[in-house]
């Protein structure tokens, strides 16, 4: 057991509600790992934290996962000099729905993941170049193995929860499969049971724009390189599929941009304020992310399949009914009526199949305007639904 995940918590807690400073920690995995496609790895690394404090019974532990652009930080600040907050903060501290008064909470960068965790710009100890496509194949089902990893040497017994959106729901709803007695409550929100065509077809824009651009170099970039246009093109289509067009409407409408520089071709600089946005947008991504990671977890995204791996089955329902039958734990899932990338039909069919095969599911529907992001932004409604679940 790891004596600081029971004793104390990588937060030192500052204002009332807040985690505070916040400091990752890597696990170190020294064993080999395989893939779903059968290759290994002889050892992998997973970045996290940790908020709150794993009292003695070793079960008050709940999971955040984090979806495509997510990482560990999901709570707390890194220093006074970077005031911005985990992309959960609003769901996750003293007193907050995701209370760490009484949880310990854990969130990991995926496998797969470039902040901090084993991916594909890993370095390989053999060349001491970066792995890139050298790096295996991985699956939704590979980051919750990796995971489970983690918390065992956390020395949790079982938890309490987990909680993800969007790719994160995916691992949640992953999660309760493959390990059904140490989850105690599932959380999945804006998610699905398998991407439907439309939701493949964007991400495969966004790979394209990634592999077309003459720096991608068949995955073979330096650090820090990379193909920079391509990446940002990917980011600008994926984050309109997270948007909605009421809520784009009402922040942006058709506003003009009152002054900008001008560029090589000012005819076509951004004269609109949702241009200027989505480049900023592609900016600020394209700094953090690395492009192969990109295509691999999408890729992941993609063929994530709870209904059948090989097609369509005539009867959907009863086949999902079949694969979430070894999930023990009891489940909420939460859609949002405004997210057409994985909308309300796909989270409500999974409860649906889970009542099927018997077990304790309930689902909620948050009506929003906010698109598919609408998981991650201020919602007294959301925090209802996920304090009154964990309490329960």
């Amino acid at each position: 057991m790891n004596d600081a995940a029971a004793s104390s918590p990588t937060a030192t807690p500052a204002e009332p509600g807040e985690v505070g400073l916040v400091s990752p920690r890597d696990y170190h995995h020294h064993a080999p790992f395989t893939f779903d496609n059968g290759r290994t790895l002889p050892a992998y690394t997973l970045r996290y934290e940790t908020y709150g404090h794993l009292n003695a019974a070793r079960d008050n532990a709940v999971l955040i996962c984090h979806a495509l652009s997510g990482d560990h930080h999901c709570a707390g600040i890194h220093s006074l000099d970077d005031p911005k907050p985990g992309w959960w903060n609003n769901l996750i501290g003293p007193g907050k729905a995701v209370d760490t008064n009484k949880f310990f909470v854990v969130c990991a960068n995926v496998l797969g993941g470039c902040q901090g965790s084993t991916g594909p710009g890993s370095l390989n100890p053999a060349t001491g170049a970066p792995l890139a496509l050298a790096f295996p194949d991985v699956t939704v089902r590979d980051m919750v193995r990796a995971q489970k990893n983690l918390l065992d040497h956390l020395g949790i017994a079982s938890l309490h929860a987990l909680i993800g959106g969007s790719m994160g729901g995916m691992q949640v709803l992953q999660f309760g499969i493959e390990y059904p007695a140490f989850c105690k409550r599932l959380l999945p929100m804006a998610t699905t049971a398998r991407a439907s065509a439309m939701a493949i077809a964007f991400n495969e824009v966004g790979r394209q724009a990634i592999l077309q651009d003459p720096e991608w170099r068949h995955g073979n970039y330096p650090a820090g390189g990379g193909p920079r246009v391509g990446l940002a093109i990917a980011r600008m289509m994926a984050h309109i599929t997270y948007l909605s067009d009421a809520s784009m409407d009402r922040k942006f409408g058709r506003r003009l941009i009152t002054s900008h520089t001008p560029s090589a071709s000012p005819h076509f600089d951004p004269r609109f304020q949702i241009q200027s946005y989505l480049l900023h947008q592609a900016e600020s991504f394209i700094n953090r992310f690395d492009a192969n990671t990109y295509l691999y977890i999408t890729q992941a995204i993609d063929h994530f399949d709870l209904v059948n791996a090989n097609g369509s089955p005539e009867n959907t329902l009863a086949a999902l009914q079949k694969n979430l039958s070894p999930i023990e734990a009891r489940t909420l899932v939460i859609g949002f009526t405004s997210d057409w990338l994985f909308p309300p039909e796909q989270n409500r069919e999974i409860t649906l199949a889970l009542l099927r095969a018997g077990k304790s599911a309930s689902y909620a529907e948050l009506a929003t305007d906010l698109g598919h992001d609408s998981f991650l932004l201020e919602s007294p409604r959301l925090y209802d639904l996920v304090r009154g679940f964990l309490d329960s």
